[in-house]
């Protein structure tokens, strides 16, 4: 691990690559407020290492150009790095399940704007 302050993301990133190598993710910003969780934009990273940390993450967030105060990141596939256009069109179904169902963010690895992981807990009705 790197001197500077590790975050949930970190650990999750660099525990990530060394069970499966290589691999795409699909990242999601959102805005979450006390009682709703909403999708703002979304893109698709390879990830060829473990060397990314959070602070790089964020420096990527700020070109987003919107106002968010989480992130959602899911594996693009099982097999690990995905070409573009299937990580393009992946993402684009995610981004619509995401908008009718919001609780699919707890299939993902869930960090608020410090990388620290978070959880959706179900609200009682």
């Amino acid at each position: 691990m790197s001197a500077a302050r590790d975050t949930d993301f970190d650990d999750w990133l660099t525990a990530t690559f060394a069970a499966v190598g290589p691999f795409t993710m699909l990242v999601v910003l959102l805005d979450i407020t006390e009682r709703t969780v909403e999708p703002l934009r979304a893109a698709h990273l390879h990830v060829m290492g473990d060397e990314t940390r959070w602070p790089e993450m964020l420096a990527l967030f700020a070109g987003a150009g919107v106002p968010w105060s989480g992130a959602v990141f899911y594996r693009a596939g099982r097999e690990g790095l995905v070409e573009d256009r299937v990580a393009r069109e992946r993402l684009a179904a995610l981004t619509r399940k995401l908008h009718e169902d919001r609780s699919l963010v707890g299939e993902g690895e869930f960090f608020n704007r410090d990388g620290l992981r978070l959880r959706i807990e179900p609200r009682d009705h």
